[in-house]
């Protein structure tokens, strides 16, 4: 055969230095995690502009590459692995699964049928089995990894129409509350619903679902001539961090016959935990939960999860037959995932959880998942010591909402200055904070879920907090006397 026809089948030794050279690129871009900006988008749209290209006809230098990569388009960008991070919901990335999908990229087998790799199946299933008995399912509960909680939160409400409602489904109902992250609603309308099939129930001060303001519009609507079939619930918002009372949400889908589908992406594995499982007290009550390991287990994005408490009804929902198709399983024991999920073809995610809990096993998981709860805490309370902020949402987990509260200022001129801190604080790059409107009201977010984040990092944040905050009170708001100082108790 030609040379020319092997140039995609590198020699061994062109393969053992690519990745020699990929890997210590990749080390030293973790090594140096802790001194990289929190972010660092400046000059953004004319890097964009400038990586525009058009296909090659010959190659490049693998090592050229990697310098475009590394060097030129990476640091632009959110650092989302650092421990500064505590923007939305991180991800860390754990360098173990990065491995492993160098492993599942190498090997490439095709997992969705359980015939084609049936061990490597059996990985994956074990894997989904671990979660389960983590929030307390029987083992007649399956489920599947996906791409994330978009994904796993449409396969749920999709499982739950075919369940719950006839094949003219468009009558149905779904209830949750007005901080359930907005996949809900883009999940109803991919599974056909109009945008009015979702009923947006408000919350009380806590930003829980209100329990009464649910049982009545869900009574409204039957006599209405509405289907009411799915109840959402939160265990932890990306809002705030608040768990639902999930026992009494539970309680209102049995009474209704309600599919209950918990969104714990964020805050679901923090089950591993003692403080995290007496808060979130009746999971194991629900239909399905959505999960993400590239959230509560600090695994690369791309990592999600769903469970379903009766695993045949994801079979039920899922399963189309095609004759060009292997046979599929009949066993309990052994799954094809292209039966229970929407997809027919796609990576070996399992290894990339599989491995990292293997080599460090639970208890280190559930060991730094409890530091997150203690650094939301302290931070809460260091927060509470600084003049003028007031606390709009105290840790449920791992997530404190803040804000600058000036007295005498109206809501418009107070959320500018909100603004200006927040500003201020990601000016200083040594953390990364976000924001959210809640109420009206322009609020700061600490999110603390990355493995790589500890004490020292959130030292830094408070004392950038601090000193931003007399920055923005100097800039354009209220001396420093005139600023009260409030907790989440009393009223905004």
């Amino acid at each position: 055969m030609p040379d020319n026809m092997r140039a995609l089948e590198p020699s061994p030794e062109t393969m053992r230095e690519m990745a020699r050279l990929a890997a210590e690129r990749v080390v030293e871009h973790i090594r140096s995690l802790p001194e990289q900006p929190s972010l660092d988008i400046d000059g953004a749209h004319t890097l964009a502009r400038s990586a525009v290209e058009d296909p090659p006809e010959s190659g490049a230098a693998f090592e050229d590459l990697l310098d475009l990569v590394f060097d030129r388009l990476t640091p632009t960008s959110f650092t989302n692995p650092g421990p500064g991070f505590m923007a939305y919901i991180p991800g860390g990335g754990l360098y173990e699964s990065a491995i492993a999908d160098f492993i599942a990229n190498g090997i490439n087998r095709y997992v969705t049928v359980w015939t084609a790799a049936p061990g490597l199946v059996q990985l994956e299933v074990n894997v989904v089995r671990w979660f389960c008995r983590m929030v307390g399912y029987p083992a007649a509960a399956s489920g599947f990894l996906s791409s994330g909680g978009s994904l796993s939160n449409f396969s749920a409400l999709f499982t739950a129409r075919r369940e719950r409602l006839p094949e003219n489904f468009l009558n149905g109902a779904i209830y949750a509350s007005d901080q359930v992250h907005h996949s809900v609603t883009r999940a109803a309308a991919l599974a056909g619903f109009p945008e009015s099939a979702v009923r947006t129930v408000p919350v009380d001060g806590r930003f829980r679902i209100r329990i009464d303001k649910l049982e009545r519009r869900i009574r409204d609507d039957r006599q209405a001539g509405s289907e009411p079939f799915l109840l959402v619930g939160s265990a932890g918002t990306t809002n705030t961090g608040a768990i639902d009372d999930l026992d009494a949400l539970a309680d209102v889908a049995q009474r209704e016959n309600l599919w209950l589908h918990l969104d714990g992406a964020y805050g679901g594995f923090f089950a591993l935990t003692e403080r995290g499982r007496e808060r979130m007290s009746g999971i194991e009550r629900a239909d399905s939960i959505t999960l993400d390991p590239h959230k509560g287990l600090f695994l690369p994005y791309g990592t999600g999860c769903l469970l379903v408490r009766d695993g045949t009804a994801l079979k039920r929902a899922h399963t189309v037959r095609a004759d060009y198709m292997p046979p599929m399983q009949n066993s309990d024991e052994l799954v094809d995932f292209c039966e229970i999920s929407p997809e027919l073809s796609r990576d070996f995610r399992g290894l990339r959880v599989w491995l990292p809990i293997k080599i460090h096993g639970l208890a280190a998981f559930r060991r730094l998942l409890d530091e997150k709860l203690d650094l939301a805490e302290w931070a809460h309370e260091r927060l509470r010591e600084i003049p003028g902020i007031e606390i709009v949402a105290a840790p449920q987990l791992s997530l404190v909402a803040f804000r600058l509260a000036p007295a005498g200022f109206g809501l418009e001129e107070a959320n500018r200055i909100n603004r200006d801190l927040l500003a201020r604080i990601n000016g200083r790059k040594r953390v990364f904070l976000t924001e959210t409107v809640l109420d009206g009201r322009f609020v700061l977010r600490i999110c603390v879920l990355n493995f790589r984040t500890h004490l020292d990092r959130m030292e830094m944040c408070l004392e950038d907090i601090r000193v931003s905050a007399a920055e923005a009170v100097d800039a354009g708001g209220p001396k420093e006397h005139e600023l009260e100082s409030r907790s989440a108790s009393e009223p905004a």
